[in-house]
């Protein structure tokens, strides 16, 4: 039987619907819409009346927040609803799935999602029309039925057996070409007359599965097809790059390369240049390719020891163009499994996008292309989503916008990411070595997603786009990272591929030249899929591993232990042949020769363009000059977009995105600590990135060049040394066909890039091109970013917002060139005179000029402490408009280069030159409100008078036990993404910490879970909930698989026990906050079936994600987790949630002020309660940050007091250590 329950939230909450009925009027100008309602609709199978109806106030809804309904009252309003496409994986259903099995611990039930829309007022079927088209993305969902269903079983046919394409032998030349049109292959003409030559050798036709894998194999986004045509002939207009082309020539024999000439080569051969010279000598290679590979020296507990730096960049641009949330998650999900796949820690991620106008009226979107609002605001919620749930700081969002990229979004995710040297083991797999497949399991998604990234798009095209869009699993691929940083598992892989593209056919196939695998044994998530798609699936959060057969048995253990699905899927072979044997028979059999010979050879003939003049108009209007820069999209605010993106999970962020009390200045290179499980470090890894699409428009080769430098001179800027600096480069071009000037725009790119590298002496050993960005007539602008990557120390670094009043400010410049590059010898000159002033102390704050110039950068630069500028009076509107790429500009503490003044820094709230003044305040507002329609940062509160909260009549009474280290248990919840932090900081406080693996694969692993877990609490003295996204804070609100798993009655009895007879303490942050007082821990002591009357955390009022520090004040002495702190202190805390308004009714307010529950209150910067969404990120009710229960011994925050250490949050000034950790151990003592 299917149970039905409909979940809507209460009027007051429904900040969605108040959304989607804004953009209704607002963005699609729908004047006739009055009101608008969403419900989500949950539809369960194979589950008792008994548990669905529990089930309806703890896993559906929460009674605080939801109103509850078994039907719909819709008078007057028309309605639809929404569900994904069959075989989209839905988060939503399978975290309400696994909740209901944490609780029954039996079989997991079947759930089926939907949303319900009501629209009321003046509902035209053209307002409809409107409306659906604007909620209902084809590529994903569709419209669902309204009728309840009988049964959610689907029935399918079981495919036994895969075609085999009799007659291809035989296929003509027109034939062949309609073959590859009809079956939408990548691959062209010559390609598949290749494939019908081979075949014929084999004397048989190939099954569909050998020409999908084919394709796959050799499809642009797998084997960069483009980039290794071989170029035949180059015509240049331009003396420039005529040398720079000759300059490659006479490389190539340098090196002696006889290998044709492409633009791989172009890309690749300064590299190998400079490895010949002794330049890259940390460069660590080898056989398997992860991501760019560097060996570190890293100092670990004062101990020197051999690491690994691993870092690399991805794209998803067609699948984020058609699909915003999935190709934007899977993007970062893919860019995190290249370096893990090297066995190493990810903890650091970058984001750099390029979008088309987003204040666009959504009437003027070309016809078959999503809204760039929607593309740009979608996307962005995918990638934090994702970003935020696997546990990654992200340091950098910035977004690109020029008005090619309306032909394919480009969506770049960078990582980075280490490891101990002595944790990867690299060995060539050997006959009767065994593949693992790891993590998640089979479907649909994602067939054809490299094929289909490698095409140019048309509107008839798009229209069958559907199937090539990955969906991202974040707590899935949490779990990989967890196996992989331990030692034991790492040192057991010889060999790591991750399935992104291709799936099986290449994750797997790569391994080895001889490998036979077993399609069957690859795990499904639903029955119905042929060999074909099994082969080709691009589902996401999967590994493959060779390991020695007799090592098998405990990586599975290991595995399992981590709470992830092990699979044997195949075995290493000495013959150099690939087969897949589906259902007893081999639907794949190919020559290893064959699919490494990348199709047919491509040949091309290029002309290179001449450059044209990239210089920027500007007048001598200074304020009309300096309002138009503030305003432009490039330049403007990008705070409402970046603050949804966790930038302080991991404990080691060194500079938050956004410096200065106010948190206004932009940083220009992300800086985070080497990442260590239990030891410190002070050594940190910096990353920059660098690109000028209206440089590069004009000039390709020196919008490279200047990319390259860009990203250096960012990393200087910032307190790194020019030495050990690595780069690798994001090329994105418009679909070259065969036209030989659009192929010319690359060439020139990557001869930019090729003498930006050999001058400076560093290399690109990495990258990502993807060569098809184009729509119709429309192309993407010539784009190749550069990262650059080095380390350092933490102390070190210099974060760029002005310090003082009074301070002179400097500007460096290097010698230019006729051709308006830097002269080599002069720019290093500049880095090493740059890095000594800043060292030395002399230099307090440092910026790199981009895209607006000095404007920019002094603006900037000012806007984080809120100061003022004067301009030195022999300032030009060109000096302080014009570009400056190159330069250093220097708040300076002593009179050094006087001569280079450019300025000083003052208090009066300006910016001026001579009598042209314009208000700071004035250019503030337009800065943030140019984009804040898009990305909201600055939205209206109440400005209610809050009062700080003082109770110091608290008595905290000693535990009847004494313990010299108390244990601190920490679980794991599938999403937990917190738990390394916390128990670091537990330990580094004098506790012992153990982190326990909660396992819900199985419901005997549920069962065997909860009894390991009651029985470890026995042993504990602390139960810690760290923070993350139990279950991706699904069905629809935070916390329920950990109450769900909590509620279990033997583990209700344990921490009750501990709570009400052992003296025990509780602390839940974030996540954990959530869970708690959803539990009734926080405010009530003991764990109760909550009401409507309870108090309760849900969506912040500014309807996204907030990541920020926040100031909060100690409002109670009423806790042993206090101790060390006093009332009225202030602290510093980084934030990172989605839930974190804390609700609840007068009465209890009150009650909870009386008892000296409220035990932190956010404030402002002059230390007052606030509603201010600046201050108080969440709107929460009083202020409110944390509570506690009656006796204090269990606590509940939202900020998260476990991200401390030394040398974090040096551009956000402050005391970040409330020593809540050592309280607890203090109060065993």
């Amino acid at each position: 039987m299917v149970y039905r329950v409909y979940v809507e939230k209460k009027k007051e909450l429904a900040n969605e619907a108040k959304a989607l009925l804004a953009d209704a009027k607002g963005l699609l100008q729908l004047e006739g819409i009055d009101d608008i309602r969403l419900i989500n609709r949950y539809d369960v199978e194979n589950i008792d009346k008994e548990l669905f109806d529990y089930a309806k106030n703890t896993v559906f809804s929460e009674p605080q927040l939801d109103i509850v309904t078994d039907d719909i009252n819709a008078d007057g309003a028309t309605v639809f609803a929404v569900e994904y496409l069959p075989g989209q994986f839905d988060q939503r259903a399978d975290s309400a799935a696994q909740c209901i099995q944490i609780i029954s611990q039996g079989e997991r039930p079947t759930v089926r999602t939907a949303r319900v829309y009501l629209i009321y007022g003046n509902v035209t079927e053209k307002a409809l029309a409107e409306i659906k088209k604007y909620v209902i993305n084809p590529v994903e969902s569709r419209e669902a039925s309204l009728e309840k269903v009988d049964t959610l079983q689907t029935v399918c046919e079981i495919p036994t057996t895969v075609e085999t394409l009799d007659g291809f032998l035989k296929l003509d030349k027109t034939q062949l070409a309609d073959f590859v049109k009809s079956y939408g292959l990548a691959m062209d003409e010559d390609d598949i007359a290749f494939c019908q030559q081979y075949f014929l050798s084999e004397k048989r036709d190939p099954t569909i599965t050998e020409i999908r894998m084919i394709d796959t194999y050799w499809s642009d986004h797998c084997r960069h097809t483009t980039f290794l045509t071989t170029i035949d002939n180059v015509s240049f207009e331009d003396e420039l790059l005529q040398s720079a082309y000759n300059d490659y020539i006479e490389t190539r024999k340098q090196l002696g390369r006889t290998k044709p000439i492409n633009l791989m080569d172009i890309g690749t051969l300064a590299a190998k240049y400079l490895k010949s010279i002794g330049k890259l000598d940390k460069l660590d290679e080898s056989e398997e390719i992860n991501a760019c590979t560097v060996k570190i020296e890293v100092e670990a507990d004062g101990k020197k020891e051999p690491w690994l730096l691993l870092f690399k960049n991805e794209t998803h641009n067609h699948p984020t163009e058609i699909e915003p949330f999935g190709g934007a998650a899977t993007c970062i999900g893919g860019a995190i499994r290249d370096p893990l796949s090297g066995r190493s820690y990810v903890y650091g991620a970058m984001r750099v996008t390029g979008a088309a106008d987003p204040l666009k009226p959504v009437n003027e979107t070309m016809e078959g292309k999503l809204p760039q609002r929607k593309i740009v605001t979608t996307a962005a919620a995918g990638y934090s989503s994702y970003g935020n749930q696997i546990g990654l700081a992200t340091g950098i969002v910035d977004e690109i916008y020029h008005d090619g990229y309306a032909a394919k979004r480009m969506e770049i995710g960078a990582v980075i990411a280490a490891a101990p040297e002595k944790n990867v083991r690299r060995e060539r797999p050997e006959d009767g070595d065994i593949v693992i497949l790891l993590g998640g399991r089979t479907g649909r998604d994602g067939c054809g997603g490299a094929t289909g990234s490698s095409k140019s798009h048309t509107l008839e095209s798009l229209e069958s786009c559907g199937a090539e869009v990955q969906k991202g699993n974040a707590p899935e691929e949490r779990k990989l990272q967890r196996l992989f940083r331990n030692e034991e598992a790492s040192r057991m892989i010889k060999r790591c591929n991750d399935f992104g593209a291709g799936g099986v056919s290449v994750a797997i196939g790569e391994l080895a030249d001889g490998l036979d695998i077993d399609l069957n044994a690859v795990p499904k998530k639903y029955d119905g899929l042929d060999g074909t798609e099994l082969a080709i699936s691009e589902s996401q959060e999967r590994m493959a591993v060779v390991v020695e057969k007799n090592d098998v048995a405990r990586f599975i253990e290991l595995a399992s232990a981590e709470n992830l699905e092990a699979t044997v899927v195949a075995t290493v072979k000495n013959d150099p042949r690939l087969t897949m044997t589906w259902n007893g028979v081999k639907i794949v059999d190919i020559s290893r020769e064959f699919l490494n010979s990348n199709g047919a050879e491509k040949h091309i003939d290029i002309a290179v363009a001449e450059p044209k003049n990239y210089d920027k108009a500007v007048s001598d209007d200074f304020v009309g000059e300096y309002k138009k820069l503030v305003g432009d999209l490039n330049i403007c605010s990008k705070r409402g977009l970046s603050e949804r993106f966790d930038s302080t999970i991991g404990a080691g962020t060194v500079l938050m995105p956004f410096g200065g009390k106010h948190q206004r200045t932009p940083i220009q290179a992300m800086v985070q600590k080497i990442s260590m499980e239990k030891a410190h470090t002070d050594d940190c890894s910096l990353m920059a990135w660098g690109y000028n699409p209206f440089i590069s428009e004009k000039s390709p080769y020196h919008g490279a060049y200047t990319a390259v430098l860009e990203s250096v001179c960012k990393l200087i800027a910032t307190g790194a040394e020019f030495s050990d600096v690595y780069l690798t480069f994001q090329e994105y071009f418009e679909r070259p066909n065969k036209d030989s000037a659009r192929w010319g725009k690359p060439l020139a790119a990557l001869l930019g890039a090729f003498r930006a590298q050999k001058e400076l002496g560093i290399g690109a050993i990495g990258g990502k091109d993807s060569m098809s960005g184009s729509f119709e007539k429309l192309d993407v602008p010539p784009t190749l970013v550069s990262f650059a990557v080095t380390t350092g120390k933490v102390g070190e670094i210099v974060s760029p917002e002005f310090k003082k009043a009074g301070n002179r400010v400097i500007m460096l410049k290097p010698e230019m060139d006729e051709n308006g590059l830097p002269k080599t010898e002069s720019l290093l000159d500049l880095f090493a005179t740059v890095t000594s002033l800043m060292r030395s102390g002399k230099a307090v704050a440092c910026y790199t000029p981009g895209i607006g110039g000095v404007a920019e950068a002094v603006f900037k630069m000012a806007i984080g402490n809120g100061y003022g500028f004067k301009y030195a009076d022999n300032m030009t509107a060109n000096d302080i408009f014009g570009y400056n790429y190159c330069s250093f500009i220097l708040e300076v503490t002593e009179d050094v280069y006087t001569e280079n003044t450019i300025g000083f820094v003052t208090d009066d709230g300006a910016v001026s030159l001579g009598d042209n003044i314009v208000s700071l305040a004035d250019l503030s507002k337009a800065y943030e409100d140019k984009l804040e329609s898009v990305y909201s940062c600055n939205i209206a509160t109440e400005n209610k008078k809050i009062e700080n909260i003082s109770y110091t009549d608290g008595k905290v009474s000693a535990p009847a036990i004494k313990v010299a280290k108390p244990r601190f248990l920490i679980p794991v919840f599938p999403g937990t993404n917190c738990e390394f932090d916390s128990a670091k900081a537990a330990m580094d406080a004098g506790a012992e910490a153990e982190i326990f693996v909660i396992n819900n694969l199985t419901a005997d692993g549920i069962a065997r879970s909860v009894e390991q877990f009651a029985d470890k609490v026995k042993q504990s003295q602390v139960i810690f909930i760290p923070g993350g996204f139990s279950g991706g804070d699904e069905p629809d609100g935070s916390g329920k698989f950990i109450t769900a798993f909590f509620r279990n009655a033997a583990v209700k009895e344990q921490v009750t026990d501990l709570l009400e007879k052992r003296d025990g303490l509780m602390c839940g942050i974030c996540n954990g906050f959530q869970a708690l007082v959803k539990l009734g821990l926080v405010p009530y002591g003991k764990i109760i079936d909550t009401d409507e009357h309870c108090p309760t955390l849900t969506f912040n009022t500014i309807g996204r994600h907030q990541s920020k520090i926040v100031a909060t004040r100690v409002a109670s002495n009423n806790s042993p987790w206090l101790a060390l702190t006093n009332v009225g202190e202030i602290y510093n805390v980084p934030i990172s949630h989605g839930e974190g308004r804390f609700i609840a009714e007068p009465a209890v307010l009150e009650q909870l002020k009386a008892n000296g529950q409220i035990a932190t209150q956010y404030v402002d910067l002059n230390g007052n309660a606030t509603d201010d969404i600046q201050y108080n990120p969440n709107n929460s009710m009083w202020a409110i940050e944390g509570i506690l229960s009656p006796d204090g011994r269990v606590i509940g925050k939202m900020g998260h007091s476990e991200r401390i250490g030394d040398g974090l949050y040096k551009n956000v000034i402050g005391n970040y250590d409330m020593q809540l950790f050592r309280s607890a151990v203090k109060y065993y003592k």
